[in-house]
């Protein structure tokens, strides 16, 4: 794409990049296949007439959420031969998206494995609706159903994600304060600290692939939570490091040991304290964010 800088196809395509990654990483749940996502939008978009296309942004949307439709269906396979808890894979945002309230929600962990038990067609129609508020005659294009039939898919999904969603939106400052409260407790091995700042029904979701170790089922409430996390703690004798990020529009924390990065560690925070931590241990989910956290410390 370089090699075309002043190509009309490529300036628009570069322009409304970001929203096409956005549109699928929401509806795959995984970065990597976003981009593979974006590259197959982009080998379409270069054979079309451009003359022809009225609107380059919705075009460019529809295209996008056709291929994603067909990846998120073969993505289903592979999730079913998954070892243990399947988690989002860990994204690094700005600062700047986790203070815009609505995009920051939408992209968190605890809301996209809710949106992992949608229909293809309901993520789809809810992402694109809820996330990107794109009007309903443009959605049933992309997801080629009538306008009709899309109103009626938005508010089943909506409906659906509403009844299991988080109960409260909690600002920004409030979810860094309790992970920080945690991360000290952690550090310090504190356990009193720990079950503080931990809500008696805590679930914690663990995802290692089958690659690393991690629990193959949820963790439910306050005291196995700190015996798992404190027992996994005891086991290595590499040090632990613990440092602040933003991760999918929302504060989290990074774990490293020995200086590798070992695990991305986001948080659902509920009446101040917290109500589900979600562990993305899996070497092949981190290595965006490992990436991209060296490039940071350069």
């Amino acid at each position: 794409m370089s090699g075309h800088a002043s190509d009309p196809a490529t300036e628009a395509f570069v322009a409304h990049r970001n929203l096409l990654f956005t549109v699928a990483y929401e509806m795959l749940g995984s970065a990597a296949d976003a981009e593979d996502v974006l590259q197959e939008t982009w080998l379409r978009w270069v054979e079309v007439d451009s003359e022809q296309v009225r609107d380059e942004r919705a075009y460019l949307v529809r295209i996008t959420t056709r291929q994603s439709l067909n990846r998120l269906r073969t993505m289903r396979r592979r999730k079913e031969a998954y070892v243990g808890p399947w988690l989002p894979e860990p994204l690094l945002t700005t600062p700047d998206v986790a203070e815009d309230v609505e995009l920051a929600e939408s992209m968190s962990m605890a809301l996209m494995l809710v949106l992992e038990t949608l229909s293809p067609t309901e993520r789809a129609v809810f992402v694109l609706r809820e996330a990107f508020g794109i009007g309903y005659e443009e959605i049933a294009t992309a997801v080629d159903k009538t306008p009709a039939a899309v109103r009626q898919i938005a508010h089943r999904a909506r409906k659906h994600v509403d009844a299991r969603r988080p109960r409260s939106v909690v600002s920004v400052q409030e979810t860094r304060a309790v992970l920080e409260s945690f991360q000290r407790a952690l550090e310090t091995r504190d356990l009193q600290g720990l079950l503080d700042v931990l809500a008696p029904d805590v679930v914690v979701v663990s995802d290692g692939g089958g690659i690393k170790q991690a629990a193959l089922r949820p963790i439910v409430g306050a005291n196995r939570v700190v015996r798992f996390v404190t027992g996994g703690l005891g086991r290595t004798a590499a040090t632990l490091t613990i440092g602040p990020s933003v991760v999918n529009g929302n504060p989290a924390l990074l774990f490293s040991l020995d200086g590798e990065l070992d695990g991305v560690m986001a948080a659902r925070v509920e009446n101040g304290r917290i109500a589900g931590l979600y562990y993305v241990r899996n070497p092949e989910k981190l290595t965006r964010v490992e990436s991209e956290t060296a490039l940071t410390l350069r």
